[in-house]
């Protein structure tokens, strides 16, 4: 009698233990979520993670809520994220920078590639290589060639060192090898003030935020940094169609610290991924220059690797480490 009652109690346990993971998923969460944007409030990066996390909480039935923690290039929210605890209640939500910065650095205090689960990339944004009508150049071609007259003269502006624009550009210059002069500003508000009133002749900035000046003819944008042009700027170049192998975004994408439970984050993915299809989401990353872009954690995790690389070796070519 014992031995037969037996059977079916474990059946049932192992019944139990089968049903367990989606009822897990379910359970998540039971309470807000913080995500941390490793940036200032306002910038190309944050503008598109707040449209995806101002909808969000009506699929996660929980409130979102946003923490700026910028500083160090975004290195500080990073750290921040990459010590909370990995209960899927901290998301860090972040851009290219995420692979860029630890690379000007000699000490980081966490490893980029090993202490964050990825989660999915959610957008990609190209920059506008952008010149004065004053400069005279026409293309990118003709930009090169002028440089390579004039090798240690031209300058180029960026919204600081070893930030996006900054290294698009330096890039750029390094493929087409040519000799231009970077000049740092402190952000990219004082930069574009500065290539409309023509004190810079030279800069490359995110499309949104230049567009209108490039169709009002008040600067000129000569390429565009992803490997194909752009759908908003059809009759622009990708930098790429003169300088083959060149192509940098702005890219988009949410990580939680790693040992996260994969039921959190397949339920992040599931829901952002759902959110992504929605056409007044397509509509606002339109606004904003951006593609959506929506990929799974195991192809975003490879794409990161691949970035960090990349910017690695940019990072180490124009000498652009910080200490």
């Amino acid at each position: 009698m014992h031995n037969k009652l037996t059977v079916p109690l474990t059946a049932s346990l192992w019944a139990l233990a089968a049903i367990a993971p989606p009822a897990a998923a379910q359970a998540y969460p039971t309470k807000p979520v913080r995500m941390i944007i490793p940036f200032a409030a306002g910038g190309a990066t944050d503008v598109v993670i707040r449209i995806v996390a101002n909808k969000l909480p009506e699929l996660l039935k929980q409130q979102i809520v946003i923490d700026n923690r910028s500083g160090a290039g975004g290195l500080l929210g990073m750290e921040l994220a990459a010590t909370a605890i990995p209960d899927g209640y901290t998301l860090l939500a972040t851009g290219s920078p995420h692979v860029i910065v630890p690379n000007l650095y000699k000490k980081v205090p966490f490893d980029v590639l090993k202490d964050f689960a990825p989660i999915m990339q959610i957008g990609a944004q190209p920059y506008a290589l952008t010149v004065h009508p004053s400069l005279g150049v026409q293309s990118v071609k003709e930009l090169i060639a002028l440089a390579q007259k004039q090798p240690g003269k031209i300058n180029y502006a960026s919204s600081g060192n070893g930030g996006a624009q900054h290294l698009f550009q330096a890039m750029f210059v390094s493929m087409a090898n040519i000799n231009m002069v970077h000049i740092p500003y402190k952000g990219s508000s004082q930069v574009r003030s500065d290539l409309l009133g023509g004190q810079i002749a030279i800069s490359c900035v995110g499309i949104s935020s230049i567009i209108n000046n490039h169709k009002a003819g008040q600067v000129r944008i000569i390429g565009v940094t992803s490997a194909k042009r752009s759908p908003e700027l059809p009759d622009v170049p990708s930098i790429s169609e003169t300088v083959p192998g060149y192509d940098a975004q702005l890219w988009i994408g949410l990580f939680a610290p790693s040992a996260t439970p994969a039921v959190v984050i397949n339920r992040i993915h599931q829901d952002v991924s759902k959110l992504l299809q929605q056409a007044d989401v397509k509509t606002a990353y339109e606004r904003v220059g951006t593609y959506v872009v929506a990929t799974d954690p195991k192809v975003f995790g490879e794409y990161v690797k691949v970035e960090f690389t990349k910017w690695g070796k940019v990072v180490r070519e124009v000498k652009a480490q910080v200490n």
